[in-house]
C-alpha cells in the first residue's frame, strides 16, 4: 500500500497538494478506497477517502498505529555537503532508508559550498521516509558554521572524523547499545587542524573509520551504518 505524507492529518483531516494530486490524479483512488498515511513523527493512519479533490484529497482516519522507535539511542551525523550536490543528495537520501534521526550540514574552513537550500533535501527526507515505511521523518538542521554548531549541548558521545595523526579509537569502539551519538563528518579536504583541536576541546573524541580515505558522502554513510551494526551485534551478545 502507498504511504503519504501529511503532517497535520491529526487536525486537518486533508492530504498536503502534492499528496493529494499522486493519490487522486496519478494513483486514481476513490472515494472510499483505503489509504495509509503517516504524520512523520510516529504514527501510521490508515484513512478512509472521503473527497476526491486532486489538491484537496479529504479523509476519515479508521485507525492509528504508532510505530515504536526503530532503534535505541539518537543518531546525529553532521557533515560539510560536497560540491556535487548529487553526492550529499545521495547521502541524505540512504541515511534516511537505513536509519537516522538529524542530519546537520556544516560550513568549515574547506567547505566546497559555503550555502546550500535545503528544499529538496527535505523531499527527498519525506521520500525515503516513505519508501523504506518509516513513520519517524529525520531532523535537518540547515548549513550552520563549525564553531557555534560544535558549542550546542548534546547529551551523548561527540564524535570527530578525520584523516590527521594521532590517537584516535576506530568509531566501532567508541560506542554503546543505547547511546546518543553524534559524528562530525569533514569536506573532502577534511578539517583543518585548527577545527580538530577546537572541537576536542569542546569534548568531542577522535574516531577512524577505517584505513582507506572515503569520501566525504561515502563516510557518513558508512559512520550511519556502523553505529547500526554496533548496536546490533551488542544487543545480540546480550541475548546469549
Amino acid at each position: 500500500m502507498n504511504l503519504f505524507f501529511a503532517p497535520a492529518i491529526l487536525t486537518d483531516c486533508i492530504l498536503p497538494e502534492p499528496e493529494s494530486q499522486h493519490c487522486i490524479r496519478v494513483l486514481r483512488r476513490q472515494k472510499g478506497d483505503l489509504i495509509r498515511i503517516t504524520d512523520g513523527k510516529g504514527h501510521f493512519f490508515n484513512a478512509r477517502i472521503i473527497g476526491t479533490n486532486p489538491k484537496q484529497c479529504a479523509v476519515e482516519i479508521v485507525e492509528t498505529i504508532h510505530q515504536p522507535p526503530l532503534w535505541k539511542g539518537r543518531i546525529e551525523i553532521a557533515v560539510a555537503p560536497t560540491k556535487n550536490r548529487e553526492r550529499i543528495e545521495w547521502f541524505v537520501e540512504k541515511a534516511a532508508e537505513t536509519g537516522i534521526d538529524k542530519i546537520s550540514l556544516l560550513r568549515t574552513r574547506f567547505s566546497e559550498r559555503k550555502d546550500i537550500k535545503t528544499d529538496r533535501f527535505n523531499h527527498i527526507l519525506i521520500s525515503a521516509m516513505k519508501q523504506s515505511e518509516q513513520a519517524i521523518l529525520p531532523e535537518l538542521q540547515a548549513m550552520t558554521d563549525f564553531e557555534p554548531f560544535i558549542k550546542q549541548e548534546f547529551n551523548g558521545r561527540k564524535l570527530i572524523a578525520h584523516c590527521y595523526e594521532g590517537e584516535k579509537k576506530p568509531l566501532c569502539q567508541s560506542i554503546g547499545k543505547e547511546d546518543n551519538v553524534l559524528i562530525l563528518i569533514g569536506p573532502e579536504g577534511d578539517f583543518s587542524e585548527d577545527e580538530v583541536r577546537l572541537a576536542t576541546t569542546n569534548g568531542f573524541q577522535s574516531i577512524s573509520l577505517g584505513n582507506s580515505r572515503l569520501r566525504t558522502e561515502t563516510a557518513a554513510l558508512a559512520a550511519c551504518q556502523t553505529v547500526h551494526i554496533v548496536r546490533q551485534m551488542l544487543s545480540k551478545k546480550e541475548t546469549h
